[in-house]
């Protein structure tokens, strides 16, 4: 679930280099060592459950994820359970403390029917008082209008330069916005695209989603450092409890 476009073999390897140095890791962590039983929905790589083994988490670990090149990566770690799917295959029932959605995976979830029932399933996967953490980019912020060649990532692999430029179709209308990432590399011989939608909620939409999903928002934050949600912070980072 967590960047799709990285579901792809050989760019599920660069996953990890192309988002090194992850500033809302140091916000999760904590979170998961404070829980016994945690669920990362999308957990791509598998990074954030490998940290929480290393810093000593001794009870479940779990994670999710509908790409099975990701969770390829995520399998060098053997005392974590990782399943194949996505939230409307999930059949879990109250069997987790904390429910965890990083790298804006939240904003996959792109109309109301989705948003919906995904988030029943993470309610009914949580334990009575059991706590959801996730963020999503702040509309007002507009993330998108950054998303240019000009702004492209590169990154060297085992010897290889690979390059990640990205185009946002235009113009954007609504909460929806829709995007190509193109891979290249000199030793390829041809490039790696992918198109992908995410959704960007506001404040406002947002809670009265989780309020009819039956949560109640604890905590709420503009950016990693915790500092409170304004129109001009970037993230909209939320805790919320099953009510």
């Amino acid at each position: 679930m967590v960047d799709r476009y990285f579901a792809v073999p050989r760019l599920a390897e660069l996953y990890d280099s192309f988002s090194s140095h992850r500033r809302d890791f140091d916000f999760y962590l904590p979170l998961l060592l404070s829980a016994d039983r945690v669920l990362d929905v999308g957990c791509g790589t598998g990074e954030l459950l490998h940290l929480a083994r290393e810093a000593g988490h001794a009870g479940r670990l779990c994670g999710l994820d509908p790409a099975d090149a990701m969770l390829d990566q995520a399998r060098k770690r053997s005392d974590i359970d990782w399943v194949l799917g996505d939230l409307s295959t999930s059949e879990w029932s109250e069997e987790f403390d904390l429910v965890v959605m990083t790298g804006h995976a939240f904003q996959v979830f792109i109309d109301d029917d989705q948003l919906r029932n995904s988030l029943s399933a993470i309610r009914r996967a949580l334990t009575a008082g059991g706590r959801f953490a996730f963020e999503t980019r702040n509309p007002l912020a507009r993330a998108w209008e950054r998303w240019t060649p000009e702004h492209a990532a590169e990154i060297v692999f085992r010897g290889q330069d690979v390059r990640m430029a990205t185009n946002v179709e235009t113009p954007v209308t609504g909460d929806l916005v829709t995007f190509t990432h193109t891979f290249t590399s000199p030793r390829w011989t041809e490039p790696e695209i992918s198109r992908s939608t995410l959704r960007f909620l506001d404040a406002d939409t947002l809670a009265e989603s989780l309020l009819k999903a039956g949560f109640r928002i604890e905590d709420q934050f503009g950016d990693w450092e915790r500092q409170p949600l304004t129109d001009a912070s970037p993230e909209i980072i939320t805790i919320a409890v099953r009510a």
